[in-house]
């Protein structure tokens, strides 16, 4: 399904609203860098100004999305618009080379041809000298769009030959309202749009079975956590162990937890609209009633510094056991 300018205008108003003014007063530049995250919609919006070049049916700034032109950017085949992206490891001299041959040529439908460039931090050196070349002096009617997560991997005299338009880490609620417009149910959706900012990240993270596990096993250790310390230990070594077995996924654990410290606080200071165990308000409002304000606060803490030593030497397990330790009890790590 294309992806519609309205949509990108949610979560990128700036850069949409600079390229619509562009495309409207044609005076789209010659080249453009689009950098951010991955995940924050840089190649949609290279599709859709690609569109806005090529539609038959545009109507001031905006892509029909259903003309002949517009369909076959969408399926990678108009014949004027020219993906690159690495070959292996990096993007090669001859790669840029056999781009600059291409557009040497007349457009095949029209006066105009774009190329994209995904991942153009990862251009050797001669292909990045051999692109600068190309850069400096454009044929008529070439646009450029480079790609990229590491602008700062970038050469400086490629960058200063480009309009940049930074892509803005997307906040969670335009995370999650994707997500559920991919059919991810609500409650899955807001969690994982918490763990990463990454679209594609948090789509197939909310698309795991193992994430719907773990905010299960969360859920279960919390509970285990107000009765004895030798029922949170338990569902330490029956559950979370065999579950959470790479620390990348302990970690994902240790974040879901302190989300739901996180909605503790939250509701104590009345502020609903920020929980995201949604499906659990009565649970949590009980767990609420229970539980101190620095109580809270201490626990986040010790939280945030398990998640600290697991990039250390320590054994997991009695990362864990610790941890549990002294949650129950409301002390730090010493």
């Amino acid at each position: 399904m294309a992806v519609l300018w309205d949509q990108l205008e949610q979560y990128q108003p700036i850069v949409m609203k600079m390229l619509a003014r562009s495309i409207e007063k044609e005076r789209v530049a010659h080249a453009y860098l689009f950098e951010g995250q991955r995940g924050t919609g840089k190649r949609e919006v290279s599709l859709l100004l690609a569109k806005s070049l090529f539609c038959l049916n545009r109507l001031t700034y905006r892509p029909c999305n259903e003309c002949r032109n517009c369909r076959r950017i969408d399926s990678g085949n108009h014949p004027d618009v020219h993906w690159i992206e690495p070959d292996g490891q990096s993007i090669k001299k001859g790669q840029i080379e056999a781009l600059q041959e291409e557009f040497s040529k007349t457009g095949v439908e029209s006066n105009q041809k774009l190329y994209i460039i995904r991942h153009a931090d990862k251009m050797t050196n001669n292909a990045a000298n051999s692109l600068l070349k190309f850069l400096e002096e454009p044929h008529r009617g070439t646009t450029a769009v480079l790609l990229t997560e590491q602008y700062h991997r970038m050469l400086p005299t490629i960058i200063s030959r480009c309009q940049v338009l930074s892509f803005r880490t997307l906040p969670p609620t335009a995370i999650a309202d994707y997500l559920r417009e991919q059919q991810i149910p609500p409650h899955l959706a807001l969690l994982a749009a918490h763990v990463t900012n990454n679209r594609e990240e948090a789509l197939e993270l909310s698309r795991d079975d193992w994430f719907a596990d773990a905010r299960k096993i969360v859920l279960q250790l919390y509970e285990a956590l107000q009765g004895k310390p030798s029922y949170a230990l338990f569902m330490i070594h029956e559950k979370w162990m065999p579950h959470f077995q790479e620390k990348q996924q302990m970690d994902i654990g240790l974040d879901l937890l302190l989300y739901l410290y996180k909605d503790l606080m939250y509701l104590q200071l009345d502020q609903l609209e920020n929980i995201v165990y949604c499906d659990r308000l009565d649970s949590l409002q009980q767990w609420a009633l229970a539980c101190s304000q620095k109580r809270m606060i201490q626990n986040m803490s010790t939280i945030l510094q398990a998640k600290a030593r697991l990039n250390t030497n320590m054994n997991t397990q009695l990362l864990m056991e610790q941890l549990i330790l002294n949650l129950k009890e409301g002390r730090p790590f010493v």
